[in-house]
């Protein structure tokens, strides 16, 4: 049996795409999946599967679970626990991180960009702010705030052209704590 992270893109945000944490764990038990804990309303839920699928083919799954029963789309990325141990284990920013873990981000991507695509980040700089590019995944450092920064999913989403979502280094250990 296999552990996952499921993490949701854009739900319960400013009151749109609203989904309630104990209906998405009901959703996913629906699909099959075992030992569910979801974690804050963000959409982060860890699971285990028996079956032998993708991340990507798991997260097809969800997203289409959710489509169904929500009438709405919610981009999902899957994570194997080895895959967010290794994200931590990575993080450029581990100093900053354990100064101030409100300041870190990772954003995870969906697919791997195209060369041609990545190319369009060479030498992009919003200073104070700092980013790494390792995989699929991006860290992120804001010394200010990462709220007004420009450094974002859809900064990402838009250059990179897939499908990404962000974390705060607080909830990535909190989901690297639920896995064991």
């Amino acid at each position: 049996m296999t552990t996952f992270i499921s993490i949701l893109r854009g739900i319960n945000v400013s009151g749109q795409k609203k989904i309630l944490m104990a209906d998405l764990r009901a959703l996913y038990e629906k699909l099959g999946f075992k030992n569910i804990q979801s974690y804050i309303q963000s959409g982060n839920v860890v699971f285990n599967y028996t079956e032998d699928k993708s991340n990507l083919a798991i997260a097809e799954m969800i997203e289409h679970a959710i489509e169904q029963e929500y009438e709405f789309q919610v981009p999902v990325l899957v994570k194997q626990a080895d895959d967010l141990i290794s994200a931590i284990k990575n993080n450029p920013f581990i100093d900053e991180a354990e100064a101030d873990p409100s300041r870190v981000a990772v954003t995870f991507l969906k697919s791997q960009p195209t060369s041609e695509n990545l190319l369009k980040l060479e030498g992009v700089n919003f200073p104070p702010d700092r980013f790494i590019i390792d995989g699929l995944n991006i860290y992120i450092h804001c010394p200010v705030s990462y709220g007004n920064s420009k450094i974002s999913n859809n900064f990402f989403e838009k250059k990179l052209k897939v499908k990404a979502t962000s974390r705060n280094w607080k909830t990535i250990n909190m989901l690297a704590e639920m896995v064991g």
